[in-house]
């Protein structure tokens, strides 16, 4: 089979909806309408279509679980339980605003907005309470939902009505897929994404691509943007398999991003929470275990990676408290540098002091948790809005791992590649990531057709050299360009892949 002419890579995959969208808003039923969703939708403009009781003034206010002006831990339980004196109604009567739903209805709508767009005065309560609330109250309200209405734009929202939507997603969730990347810039941001890739900003550079961040990520249907946990909500053991959505549940536990310093400056140097602290303090099930892929490395460009032997933490800690008030040092006086070589991976598991250094680009392949990053220094530099930005010392020297020291680093964490599949023309290497990981990163390098099976688990591939290659599951046919992302199901079974070129594949073990 030829391959077509190679395209551009596409910020905005989109797939067919099983029925028709509706343009504009829904009309009611007469009875009792719950308009539910996201605390940061636009409510205000949802009231002056829908008129009604305003359900936000019925939850509780609740203190900070942790005295941190940066973290906060996860919460527990349900958006159901954060409301209370809740109204009985009687139709015709509306009701809206998140949590809506708990009230005695006959419709059900969900209005939603992208997390892209998510505005709050309170960044921290909407990123670490309202998110996961709001995921696990919208993925119990799927079987019920009437409408779901997309405010991306809230003057011309979309509409798509429960059971096409239900439909679709099950038909979605039984074939690969792409999720809808999400483009940030950052202090230390690089070029490499709108000019290798191609993406328009009118930001001084690009820090970030999300191309599969499961708690941010959104899928296209048409011109309609869903949550992508409704996905996995409607179909976990579809996407996952059995035994990760035995483990996970309806919830994606890897996630790919591109971190972009070419032309940029260095990322903060930072661990993660080990998995103890992640859970007992910040309410995490399973903390940020990362990789650190290569795909392009300017000359001269590094991997901050693990201690040097003779560090002296107690200097280390002095140091970047003093940096707290405005004394910059030298990180490398205790941490490591590595030469970036491209296409190789770093591991960094939790605890292990680690950035990437400017002129590079790499590919995160990573477990999902991705808000959870202790910076030990930041080089001293200010966001894009001018404000310092934070530094969490307390949190991150409790989370050091000393042990990550020496040339135990390069021996551990830099493996080299090992060949575990191979046929003609295409040849398949484990990259070595270690026991620690509960998952797995490979990459395929073919120059005809490689075969693969899901063999019960979900794929996540990237296409890190090469123009173009096809992936053919069952009757269907994709194409991946360099550079994006696509998630294989666990329900797709046997597959291939045809072309040339280099490609990324992680999986759950």
């Amino acid at each position: 089979m030829q391959l077509r002419s190679v395209r551009a890579y596409d910020p905005l995959p989109a797939y067919r909806p099983a029925g028709p969208l509706h343009r504009g808003w829904p009309a009611s039923r007469r009875g009792v309408l719950a308009v539910d969703g996201p605390a940061a939708a636009p409510w205000d403009v949802v009231a002056d279509i829908v008129g009604g009781i305003d359900l936000r003034s019925y939850r509780r206010r609740e203190p900070a679980v942790l005295d941190d002006p940066a973290f906060e831990c996860r919460p527990t339980g349900s958006l159901a339980e954060r409301l209370e004196g809740l109204p009985s109604l009687s139709g015709p009567a509306v009701v809206y605003g998140p949590g809506s739903a708990c009230v005695p209805h006959d419709e059900l709508w969900y209005v939603d907005l992208p997390k892209r767009l998510h505005r709050s005065d309170d960044t921290r309560r909407m990123q670490y309470v309202d998110w996961p609330l709001e995921e696990r109250h919208r993925q119990a309200l799927l079987p019920h939902v009437d409408w779901y209405v997309d405010l991306t734009r809230p003057s011309e929202p979309v509409a798509i009505d429960g059971e096409t939507l239900r439909t679709s997603l099950a038909e979605l969730g039984s074939h690969p897929f792409r999720t809808r990347p999400v483009f940030l810039p950052g202090p230390w941001g690089g070029q490499w994404l709108r000019e290798t890739l191609g993406i328009e900003t009118r930001e001084p550079n690009l820090a970030w691509s999300y191309e599969l961040i499961a708690p941010e990520a959104g899928l296209l249907l048409e011109d309609c943007e869903l949550s992508f946990d409704l996905l996995l909500a409607q179909g976990p053991r579809r996407v996952l398999g059995d035994a990760v959505a035995a483990r996970f549940g309806a919830s994606l536990p890897i996630r790919f991003d591109y971190l972009d310093t070419m032309r940029g400056g260095n990322l903060s140097i930072q661990c993660h929470p080990r998995t103890e602290y992640a859970r007992e303090v910040f309410g995490l099930d399973y903390t940020q275990l990362e990789t650190y892929y290569v795909v392009e490395a300017a000359e001269g460009a590094e991997v901050f990676l693990g201690l040097n032997a003779d560090a002296d933490l107690a200097a280390f800690e002095e140091d970047a408290r003093a940096a707290l008030a405005g004394r910059a040092f030298d990180p490398a006086r205790y941490v490591q540098t590595h030469t970036a070589v491209q296409h190789q991976i770093y591991l960094i598991p939790a605890g292990t002091v680690h950035a990437s250094g400017a002129g590079n680009v790499v590919l995160e392949v990573s477990a999902t948790p991705y808000l959870y990053t202790l910076r030990f220094y930041d080089w001293l530099r200010k966001n894009l809005d001018g404000t310092l930005r934070p530094v969490h010392v307390d949190h991150a020297f409790s989370n050091l791992d000393a042990s990550r020291s020496g040339e135990a680093v390069a021996r551990e964490l830099i493996p080299q590649p090992n060949p575990v599949r191979s046929g003609d023309g295409w040849i398949e290497f484990d990259l070595g990531v270690s026991s620690e990981f509960f998952y797995s990163v490979h990459r395929l390098e073919l120059d005809r057709i490689a075969h693969d099976d899901t063999n019960g688990r979900f794929h996540v591939l990237n296409l890190v050299e090469g123009d173009e290659v096809r992936i053919h599951a069952g009757d269907d046919d994709y194409s991946l360009t360099y550079g994006e992302t696509i998630v294989v199901p666990a329900a797709v079974g046997p597959y291939t892949i045809e072309g040339r070129g280099k490609l990324v594949k992680a999986f759950v073990d």
